[in-house]
């Protein structure tokens, strides 16, 4: 489990020295950090106030991964995308060190997630997904993701004879702990610069407009359409009865063709990879599952939810994804 890091008021008035942001004048936790340490920053230069997020990345982060994901922002944000720009030092570098970890400051967003979008706002996370897509065309750095299908297959079967644990109906959802995905994963599809993580929490709204798009620390390079399929398999069901939504799955898919159409075999992919982005969030579920006491003060995430989604793309195909 990571180890959280507590900064004082004087040792985050010491960090904000190193830019150019005005005085401290309030340093807030945000609870909603899971993987790192965050606070909401608020400053006062020239008699204007000013917000930001302070990150102290923590071991769940790899440090050598952390100027591709600091460069992408920068990246993105100067093509005028809805990302946070990260703040860049008095030195001019976008990156430093708090109590001997790596830290960023990044650019506060208005807006605020929704846990229950409408077809407007699903279409606009297509249209802002495909943006982002064909704004990281000419990014020319690379990351390989640390959670390949492979890699998820293993974790699940690392897992195998305790599925029924989490879960009787898990062990034959997937019976083969994912592998059979291996034999028909599409290799020649157009790849990218891919978010992989843009669930509704990721994504902040003014109305119906994206403001911004968050988290990034799961970005890689991969296929362009396993992106859309994970946002897909993340937006397109109820959180609390898991009930798909064929309206929002409908807009999403139309928001993001209106920016960027697939392609025919990229379509004719889609439910492999939407199984495939689904496997993902069971793998690491289960890991996490087993790895947090029943009784842990972290709530475990139940593998279920995707679980069932995954047997909804199996069974469904490509009407899953029909407009």
């Amino acid at each position: 489990m990571a180890v959280y890091t507590h900064l004082t008021a004087g040792e985050i008035a010491r960090f904000l020295a190193r830019f150019d942001v005005g005085v401290l004048r309030s340093a807030k936790g945000i609870a909603e950090g899971v993987s790192n340490s965050n606070w909401l920053i608020e400053t006062e230069r020239d008699g204007a106030a000013r917000r930001f997020i302070l990150t102290v990345f923590e071991a769940r982060t790899e440090a050598a991964d952390l100027p591709f994901f600091l460069s992408l922002l920068d990246h993105l944000a100067g093509k005028g995308q809805p990302v946070p720009r990260t703040i860049h030092t008095r030195d001019d570098a976008n990156m430093t060190l708090v109590r001997g970890k790596p830290a960023a400051l990044i650019e506060f967003l208005p807006g605020v997630s929704i846990d229950d979008p409408d077809e407007a706002q699903a279409h606009a996370v297509g249209v802002a997904l495909a943006d982002l897509h064909l704004a990281t065309r000419d990014f020319t750095q690379t990351r390989q993701t640390s959670l390949g299908i492979p890699t998820c297959v293993g974790m699940v079967r690392d897992h195998a004879e305790r599925l029924g644990e989490v879960d009787p109906a898990l062990p034959d959802i997937l019976p083969d702990c994912g592998a059979s995905l291996l034999e028909s994963w599409p290799d020649a599809l157009p790849d990218g610069t891919i978010h992989a993580d843009l669930f509704p929490d990721n994504v902040l709204f003014v109305g119906e407009q994206v403001t911004g798009l968050i988290d990034f620390y799961f970005a890689c390079t991969g296929l362009l359409a396993f992106d859309l399929a994970v946002t897909h398999a993340a937006w397109s069901f109820t959180a609390t009865g898991n009930d798909f939504r064929p309206s929002i799955g409908r807009a999403l898919m139309a928001g993001y063709e209106s920016r960027r159409p697939l392609t025919r075999e990229e379509r004719r992919a889609l439910p492999i990879l939407a199984q495939g982005a689904c496997l993902r969030f069971v793998a690491t579920r289960v890991e996490d599952w087993f790895a947090t006491p029943a009784d842990g003060l972290v709530r475990r995430k139940n593998p279920m939810q995707f679980a069932q989604r995954l047997a909804f793309y199996r069974d469904r195909g490509e009407a899953a994804f029909q407009s």
